[in-house]
């Protein structure tokens, strides 16, 4: 009995390399660098800023107003519709940003804001680097007057970015 020249070791082998030829194949189609495709995260508008970071990480950060004195439930409802909005916003407007997030894991992160002012601050500087944003204005059918400003959403979009905006805030 051959054990290394019969047609079994030939199939095995066949098989392999077959295996690695299609697993390199698949990797390379699939997997593209978004480096390669420069869209700007403004969906392609002729914006400057490139959807990969220098960090490659993608995130979305949502700030929580402390003066309102929500609830943990109103919190995380109010929260959850920042992340919709803003989910929904950039598959819209610029799917590859969002599927670098989602290949990151999705990543949120949940900071403090103390008033509306500083709010609106971040409102502005995110919109000056580029990024989405996404303002909650509650319905007021709860615990806090109608059309109260309660969270903002910034990003999905390069971490560095996101941090260049809201770096300097204490997690919530």
């Amino acid at each position: 009995m051959d054990s290394l020249g019969g047609p079994l070791a030939v199939g095995v082998l066949a098989s392999l390399g077959c295996g690695i030829f299609l697993g390199w194949h698949t990797r390379g189609r699939f997997s593209k660098p978004v480096r390669s495709r420069m869209t700007s995260l403004n969906g392609g508008d002729g914006g400057e800023t490139s959807i990969m970071g220098e960090s490659g990480e993608f995130k979305m950060v949502l700030v929580v107003r402390t003066d309102l004195k929500m609830g943990k439930g109103k919190v995380a409802a109010q929260c959850s519709h920042a992340a919709v909005s803003a989910y929904k916003q950039v598959q819209r407007r610029n799917p590859d940003v969002l599927k670098q997030w989602e290949y990151c894991g999705q990543p949120k992160v949940v900071v403090k804001a103390p008033d509306e002012e500083s709010l609106l601050e971040l409102l502005t500087r995110a919109r000056e680097v580029g990024l989405p944003v996404s303002l909650i204005q509650d319905a007021g059918r709860t615990q806090i007057a109608p059309g109260s400003r309660t969270v903002l959403g910034v990003g999905p979009g390069p971490a560095d970015l996101v941090d260049q905006v809201t770096g300097h805030l204490k997690l919530y």
